[in-house]
């Protein structure tokens, strides 16, 4: 899975490279294509439940699941680009959230908010802790840095042969503690936060999650392995595994 991961962070960081006035979002799926194909991979959503796209390129008021256009980036936006790529049969997942141009200090404050979030999230995922520990970590980050509104319709998720595993990994505090997160076990954590309010709704094309409010959002993942020696990030560019040094 760490091979999985490294593909799809090398990807992440071209696409991040690419993100600029006048780019498309179809240019990017273009380059992530290239990318998971010359490292000997194939995109985890392309096909996926008749995901027409190899990356989900989600601007401004789109959460998650946009659908890579031909519609210029303008001086200003944000854009989330998640990713997926499976190599030897193992998934590795993560996202990203990129400013373009010059971007306002509330929209760029947003996004710092969402990178702390996912920080938080996996800096508690140790054996002695349970699922819910990572929700509530996420959650006390968020609100610690503004008032942001959080998804409850979309979560994080098991992920390993197949990219959408057992259990659902929450970015809020849940009453049930949840299983113990013992060595082995590996979550794709993915804080999904709003300048306004949670609510979301889905475009007619079936997969395109926006605010109801059309506010801003961010959304940032990694995927995340538990070692007896704490969190290893999977889909981090550079990340030895927890005790190796």
């Amino acid at each position: 899975m760490r091979a999985a991961g490294r593909v799809v962070a090398q990807t992440l960081a071209e696409l991040r490279e690419a993100v600029a006035v006048g780019t498309t979002p179809a240019d990017l799926d273009r380059i992530a294509a290239r990318r998971i194909a010359e490292s000997g991979a194939t995109p985890s959503f392309l096909g996926y439940h008749g995901y027409p796209a190899t990356v989900c390129t989600s601007v401004n008021d789109v959460v998650v699941h946009g659908i890579p256009d031909d519609r210029p980036l303008r001086d200003g936006d944000v854009i989330s680009i998640d990713c997926g790529a499976v190599l030897d049969g193992w998934h590795g997942d993560a996202a990203i959230t990129v400013g373009v141009g010059s971007v306002a200090a509330p929209v760029r404050a947003l996004v710092a908010a969402c990178e702390a979030a996912l920080a938080a999230g996996i800096a508690v995922m140790a054996p002695s802790a349970r699922l819910s520990d990572i929700g509530a970590a996420v959650q006390g980050s968020v609100e610690a840095a503004g008032p942001y509104g959080i998804l409850t319709d979309f979560t994080g998720h098991g992920i390993g042969r197949a990219m959408h595993e057992a259990p659902i990994v929450p970015n809020y505090r849940t009453r049930r503690r949840g299983p113990r997160l013992d060595p082995g076990v590996v979550l794709a954590v993915e804080p999904m936060i709003t300048l306004g309010s949670p609510e979301v709704t889905v475009d007619q094309d079936g997969w395109t999650v926006r605010t109801e409010d059309a506010s801003w959002a961010a959304h940032v993942e990694h995927t995340v392995a538990v070692t007896p020696d704490g969190p290893w990030v999977l889909t981090a560019l550079d990340s030895e595994e927890p005790g190796t040094r």
